[in-house]
């Protein structure tokens, strides 16, 4: 298993056990509370991490 692997597996590892520990309603962000900040965050980062997976892969460097 390469290391890009596991930089993709961080989302999820993210989203699932850090949600009991963002499991709160206070403060709020941007007018939105903390959980539902928490969940948009890691869609953001998950694209950015996808991103840098993709280009990180040697499958996709290889001219078709």
């Amino acid at each position: 298993m390469k290391l890009y692997h596991l930089l993709a597996l961080l989302p999820l590892i993210g989203l699932t056990v850090g949600m009991p520990f963002a499991n709160r309603v206070t403060p709020y962000i941007f007018g939105m509370p903390f959980i539902l900040f928490y969940i948009v965050l890691w869609m953001v980062l998950t694209s950015g991490i996808m991103a840098i997976v993709f280009k990180l892969d040697p499958v996709n460097k290889e001219e078709a």
